[in-house]
């Protein structure tokens, strides 16, 4: 999902393309299918046994950044971050006063890990004893004040935690973020076939809604398509993250990425006819199973009679200019480097092979924009304070997000192309990997031949 509305024409960039085509679908050998999530109890046997072996890790976890114990609270709807990542599937919310405490290395033959749901004093009670059993020499709260999956400790909760366990315990109080981003950033692998089908059915909707299907050039409008793609969201039973959006690239009124302007945070985009000749694009996510995909796709509006063969072949070039800058960006995501690191020697070789744009990539899954480093953000090109800070790791889904800029000489400027594709790592190959896939052809709108319009006119 975009972080700004900055959709529209812009100056200057050529580059030197290989010869693309465009076609009906969106990637060679892809026909996406809507793929039909199973019923809400198998869902939450699915979502049970994820749960289970996350929070079986956590004790590795916690010996892997020196921490002894791991203490969460929160009161119902005033939950901390990561409390939906460790909750049951029929939880709604946290009930009453709602504790967790995992411990790294629990002696005696105890439990690693203690939940209570209570309003009376017995869960500090209970606390007291085992901390004074298990002497931990530091305990972890969520109290990051930058991280929100690090951040989640209300500061009414901290003090009443400080008051039921004791001051004694204060001075054991440390913060180490990286518990909370890597407990929901890692993906059990059993979730990877799901994400694939989630992906499918989001790829599936959106060639529908980019389709003579739903499109009449002239009467639909950006938010026309925009919400038939929610009402298609929740006849197949998913739901999503964020209202889709739908931009109209070519069409004047469309904030301009140079403004300043444009970085306002608007999830919307300007409603307006779809014209024959327009470049679209949508900016798209579904959500089932505890999980959220993100994808951004463009298609084009064939005038009537045409076919592929007609498609601008400027449009075409952009196109293949943002693949390249995908592969740049996905070559330079190394484990272990922060997301600072990755943006700079990929924006370091794409300026190096000539391309404009921003890169502004992400994880997902657990959330849509979810835990881990951030690599850019579209104010922000050089380096992202405290997010972008991070190491990248293992094990975990990624958006890349980013535009390409191309001058389009059918249409005499330069327009952005903006993509966003899902990976996920890949233990076998050591590597990044499309989640589905890629959009690497145009979606194309088409329509019957009519006497009464014409064509584009030459430039």
């Amino acid at each position: 999902m975009r972080g700004s509305t900055l959709l529209a024409r812009l100056v200057g960039g050529v580059a030197v393309l290989t010869a693309v085509h465009a076609h009906t679908g969106t990637a060679p050998g892809k026909t996406p299918k809507f793929q039909a999530l199973p019923s809400l109890r198998e869902q939450a046997d699915l979502l049970d046994g994820w749960t289970q072996v996350r929070k079986a890790s956590i004790p590795e976890l916690l010996r892997k950044y020196g921490i002894d114990a791991w203490l969460m609270s929160q009161r119902e709807y005033a939950e901390d971050t990561v409390f939906w990542a460790l909750k049951e599937a029929t939880q709604f919310s946290a009930r009453r006063r709602t504790t967790h405490l995992f411990l790294a290395n629990p002696v005696g033959g105890t439990p690693s890990s203690y939940s209570w749901i209570e309003n009376t004093n017995a869960v500090w009670e209970d606390l007291r004893r085992i901390l004074a059993t298990q002497k931990p020499r530091s305990i972890a709260l969520n109290t990051h004040p930058e991280i929100a999956f690090a951040g989640g400790l209300h500061a009414g909760e901290l003090d009443a935690v400080v008051k039921g366990i004791g001051e004694e315990w204060k001075d054991k109080f440390v913060l180490e973020p990286m518990l909370g981003v890597e407990v929901i950033a890692t993906m059990v692998k059993g979730r990877l076939l799901w994400y694939r089908k989630m992906m499918e059915t989001a790829w599936a909707i959106i060639e529908e809604g980019f389709s003579e299907k739903i499109i009449v050039p002239g009467k639909s409008t950006s938010w026309d398509v925009e919400w038939w793609m929610r009402e298609k969201i929740q006849s197949l039973n998913y739901t999503t993250w964020f209202q889709p959006s739908v931009f109209i690239l070519t069409a004047e009124g469309f904030p301009a990425a140079d403004d300043p302007s444009a970085f306002i945070d608007d999830p919307r985009a300007p409603d307006h006819p779809i014209q024959y000749g327009d470049l679209i694009h949508t900016d798209f996510g579904v959500s089932a199973l505890g999980l959220n995909t993100d994808t951004q796709h463009i298609g084009y509006v064939l005038y009537p009679g045409e076919t592929e063969d007609d498609v601008p072949k400027g449009m075409i070039e952009g196109l293949k200019k943002v693949n390249r800058l995908q592969d740049i960006v996905k070559s330079n995501m190394k484990i272990g480097m922060t997301g600072n690191e990755i943006l700079k020697a990929a924006r370091d070789q794409m300026q190096s092979e000539g391309i404009e744009g921003k890169i502004y990539c992400h994880a997902t899954g657990e959330w849509g924009h979810s835990a881990g480093s951030v690599i850019g953000m579209t104010n922000l090109q050089e380096n992202v304070p405290v997010l972008g800070d991070l190491p990248l790791l293992k094990n975990t889904y990624y958006s890349i997000e980013l535009f390409a800029e191309h001058f389009v000489p059918e249409k005499n400027k330069t327009i952005v192309f903006p993509q966003e594709e899902d990976v996920y790592w890949d233990e076998d190959t050591n590597s990044w990997e499309w989640v589905y896939g890629r959009q690497e052809e145009l979606l194309l709108v088409r329509t019957p031949a009519e006497d009464d319009v014409t064509g584009p006119s030459e430039l």
